[in-house]
C-alpha cells in the first residue's frame, strides 16, 4: 500500500506554513523603540457598522481622530470605544472550528501534495469509527476556558451531518454555546462540500510524530470562502463578549475581510481581542495583499499576543523574545501584553513598563497537541480576573503542561482537577543560568519579575523576584472556588 504524504507540523490543525515569507517589522537584532522605523501606517478601525463588508481589501487608513492621535500625549489606552453594552460572555472564539480524526499510521507518508490529497481522498471515503473523533481547533481553547469557570461561545461554521452534530454535542456537553456564522447566502448549497464540517486528519507514526491534512490544504481559497459577512447574532455575541479570540488557522476557513470585520466590530463595542497568529503568522505575512493587511490589523488592534519564541522573531526579525515583544508593543495601536511562549522553559508576560517571566512546570509530557490552546484559555482566565501577571503565567503554564500530560486536543484537555493537583505540587523547572540570560539585558522598563521556588519574596535593583508559595497560595482559593461553582451551560 502507498502511503501519501502528510506533511508534518507544529501540534495544531490546518496549513503549513509558507517557507518563503518576509518580516512583518525589519531584521534588527538590537532593535530598540527609539530605532524602530514604523513599517506600516498606523491603523484606524472606523466606529461603524461592518455588516455589509464583504471579503475585499481592508479599508485602512490613517486619520486624525485615531487613537494615536486622539490620547493625551499619545497614549492609546484612554481611547473609548464607541459603545460597551453588558458583557455576559468571557470568551468567544472566532471560526477554526473542525473534528479532529485520529489514526495511527505505520509511517508519515512523503511530502507530495497530490500524493496527500489522494491519501486524504481515501481516508475521508471510509469513515472510521466515532472513537476516533475529536473536537479540534478552536473547540480545544474554548473547552479549557470553560472547565476553568469562564463562560464561552464558539462563533463558526459546522455542517449539518454527522461531523457537525458531533462538534454540537461535545460543546453542549462542556457548556460552550455555538453562534452560527451562516449570512444566509441563498447562493450556497448546503450540501456542497464547501458547507460541510472541517475535518483534519492527525496522523501519528510510532515515534508519536503528528501529521495534519484537511481540505483547506488544498485549496487557495478558504473552506467557507462563500460566507461574505458577519450576521446580526454573530455581531451580538461579540458585543456581548469580554474577549475576542483569533487565531492563524482562522484565515484557513474564513475570508480576511470577514476576519477584519470582526476585528472592527470588537473594537468598536470594547471587547478585547486576543490573537495567536501560529505558524501561519508566517505565511500570512507573505500571503496576498488581503492577508497581510488583515494580519497587520490583528497585530495592531489585538490587546493580547501571543505567539512563540520563533514566531515572535519571524514577524519582528528579533531573536530575543523580550525585545521582540516590545516591538510588536510599539506597533501596536491597542497592545497591552504580548505574551512569549517558550515551550518546555516557561513564558514570558511584556507590557511597556514590564517584564514577568515564569519557569514551566514539571511533568511527564505525553501529548503537546493542545497545549498551546490550553495555555491561552489560561492567560484569558488571568486578564479577566485581573490577576498579578506573574499569577496568571503560573495558571497559564500549568493548564498548558496539564494537558501534556494527557493524549491529544479536544476532550482531552486539562480537567480543573488536573490543574489544581499540578499546582498543590509546585514543582518548576527552575533554570536560573537560562532565565538570568534572556533578562541580562537593558529593556528599559519599570520592573521584571520572575517566578522562583527557590527564594522567598525579594528584589534587588533589577528583579523582583515572587516565590512559588505565595502564587500557589493565591491561585489555589480562585481554583476551587471556580471548581465549585463550574458554571453551566446557558
Amino acid at each position: 500500500m502507498h502511503y501519501c504524504t502528510i506533511t508534518l507540523k507544529p501540534p495544531i490543525p490546518h496549513h503549513v506554513s509558507s517557507t518563503h515569507s518576509h518580516l512583518i517589522f525589519p531584521h534588527s537584532p538590537r532593535l530598540t523603540q527609539s530605532q524602530s522605523p514604523l513599517i506600516f501606517a498606523p491603523v484606524y478601525v472606523r466606529p461603524r457598522s461592518v455588516s455589509n463588508r464583504t471579503a475585499r481589501a481592508l479599508d485602512v487608513s490613517v486619520s486624525k481622530h485615531s487613537p494615536n492621535s486622539s490620547a493625551p500625549n499619545g497614549s492609546v489606552h484612554d481611547w473609548k470605544p464607541k459603545s460597551v453594552g453588558v458583557k455576559n460572555v468571557d470568551v468567544a472564539t472566532l471560526g477554526n472550528l473542525c473534528v479532529d480524526i485520529v489514526l495511527s499510521v505505520p509511517k508519515l507518508p512523503p511530502p507530495d501534495v497530490r500524493d496527500r490529497k489522494a491519501y486524504m481522498d481515501l481516508l475521508s471515503a471510509s469513515p472510521p469509527d466515532k472513537q476516533y473523533w475529536e473536537a479540534g481547533g478552536n473547540c480545544n481553547m474554548a473547552i479549557a476556558a470553560a472547565r476553568l469557570g469562564l463562560h464561552c461561545i464558539a462563533i463558526g461554521h459546522v455542517g449539518n451531518e454527522v461531523y457537525g452534530q458531533f462538534l454540537l454535542d461535545v460543546l453542549q456537553d462542556e457548556g460552550i454555546r455555538m453562534v452560527g456564522m451562516s449570512d444566509n447566502n441563498t447562493n450556497v448549497d448546503s450540501s456542497a462540500a464547501s458547507y460541510e464540517t472541517l475535518l483534519c486528519w492527525v496522523l501519528v507514526d510510532p515515534l508519536q510524530r503528528h501529521g495534519f491534512c484537511s481540505r483547506a490544504d488544498f485549496s487557495k481559497e478558504p473552506a467557507f470562502s462563500w460566507m461574505s459577512k458577519l450576521s446580526a447574532q454573530v455581531k451580538t455575541a461579540i458585543k456581548q463578549s469580554k474577549i475576542l479570540f483569533c487565531n492563524g488557522y482562522g484565515f484557513d476557513e474564513l475570508s480576511p475581510g470577514v476576519i477584519a470585520a470582526a476585528v472592527e466590530y470588537a473594537v468598536e463595542v470594547g471587547t478585547s481581542i486576543f490573537f495567536d497568529p501560529g505558524p501561519r503568522g508566517k505565511s500570512l505575512s507573505a500571503g496576498t495583499t488581503e492577508e497581510r493587511e488583515a494580519l497587520n490589523l490583528l497585530l495592531r488592534m489585538s490587546d493580547v499576543l501571543l505567539l512563540t519564541s520563533d514566531e515572535a522573531e519571524s514577524l519582528t526579525g528579533i531573536k530575543n523574545p523580550v525585545l521582540a515583544g516590545q516591538e510588536l508593543l510599539k506597533q501596536g495601536v491597542l497592545t497591552k501584553w504580548v505574551i512569549v511562549k517558550m515551550g518546555p522553559r516557561g513564558s514570558i508576560l511584556i507590557t511597556r513598563s514590564s517584564i514577568s517571566c515564569a519557569p514551566a512546570f514539571e511533568v511527564n509530557v505525553v501529548d503537546t497537541v493542545g497545549c498551546g490552546d490550553s495555555f491561552v484559555a489560561a492567560i484569558a482566565y488571568g486578564f479577566i480576573h485581573n490577576m498579578p501577571k506573574v499569577n496568571t503565567l503560573a495558571v497559564a503554564n500549568a493548564v498548558g503542561a496539564a494537558t501534556a500530560t494527557g493524549c491529544g486536543a479536544g476532550r482531552n484537555v486539562a480537567t480543573l482537577e488536573k490543574v489544581i493537583e499540578l499546582i498543590s505540587a509546585s514543582n518548576l523547572k527552575q533554570n536560573d543560568k537560562f532565565w538570568n540570560e534572556l533578562i541580562d539585558e537593558n529593556f528599559g522598563v519599570d520592573e521584571i519579575t520572575s517566578l522562583s521556588n527557590l527564594v522567598v519574596d525579594g528584589s534587588d535593583n533589577r528583579l523582583n523576584c515572587v516565590s512559588l508559595q505565595k502564587v500557589v497560595s493565591e491561585l489555589l482559593p480562585k481554583l476551587k472556588s471556580a471548581q465549585l461553582e463550574r458554571k453551566v451551560p446557558f
